[in-house]
């Protein structure tokens, strides 16, 4: 989706509801910040702004297929535009990666998350946000969580492993259905409390927590068997001369 869409949709009442569900779900995962490297990736405004004033520093990266608007709008930027495969930061430069609006987006998820793994420290930690391939609002493509590529909790997991991260905490979100009626809004948070409390399959997101893995695992190669050549009989040769 377009970043102008992505906008839009958080200045919508429905819009602004997901903010507020999701944001209390990753600040959860994340209840302190301070003094880490905290990086953004995908469309992530709407959620920055919990660790921004807490943080050592805050970046927003937008994938140039999505494009960039400023952020924070009152302030110098902290937003820049970047190919996802090729971010413009060293090994090791930050401490957590928040990806929102990223992984079921882009067409290279592998990829990405290969390049998040770089540019995080060995103590970093990643929290993504993506869609529920069995919730509602993957259903529904007038919000951005219906667009791409929806993710069940096992293939995230594996999506994870893969790209050498190992998932440390799940939570779920968005248990309200995409209904843009003001006064179903209003229900919002009994349906948030209901679905949690009966670990209801059918949020709209998962919020997983991953670390990254320092000593990765490396598959072992089995041996090439060999080939025993059988030994020859002796044989008695004639003598010249003889």
């Amino acid at each position: 989706m377009d970043v102008v869409d992505l906008r839009n949709f958080y200045g919508q009442p429905l819009g602004k509801v997901a903010r507020r569900i999701i944001g209390r779900g990753v600040r959860a995962q994340w209840r302190d910040t301070s003094g880490q490297r905290v990086l953004g990736i995908g469309y992530t405004p709407p959620y920055l702004g919990l660790f921004r004033e807490e943080a050592e520093r805050c970046l927003a990266f937008m994938p140039a297929a999505q494009g960039v608007l400023k952020w924070p709008t009152a302030r110098p930027t902290l937003a820049a535009l970047v190919e996802e495969s090729e971010l413009p930061l060293t090994d090791g430069a930050v401490d957590r990666v928040l990806l929102v609006h990223a992984l079921e987006m882009t067409n290279d998820p592998m990829g990405l998350l290969r390049e998040v793994w770089r540019v995080m420290s060995s103590g970093g930690r990643l929290l993504a946000v993506v869609p529920n391939r069995r919730g509602v609002w993957a259903r529904t493509d007038t919000t951005p969580f219906g667009h791409g590529r929806p993710y069940s909790r096992s293939q995230i997991n594996q999506l994870l492993r893969e790209a050498w991260f190992s998932p440390a905490g799940w939570s779920e979100a968005l248990y309200v259905p995409p209904v843009s009626g003001a006064w179903f809004l209003r229900t919002a948070v009994a349906w948030e409390r209901t679905g949690a409390t009966l670990s209801a399959p059918f949020a709209g997101v998962h919020i997983v927590e991953a670390t990254k893995q320092v000593y990765r695992a490396i598959p072992a190669q089995r041996r090439a068997r060999r080939v025993l050549v059988p030994s020859l009989e002796p044989a008695l040769a004639p003598t010249a001369g003889v």
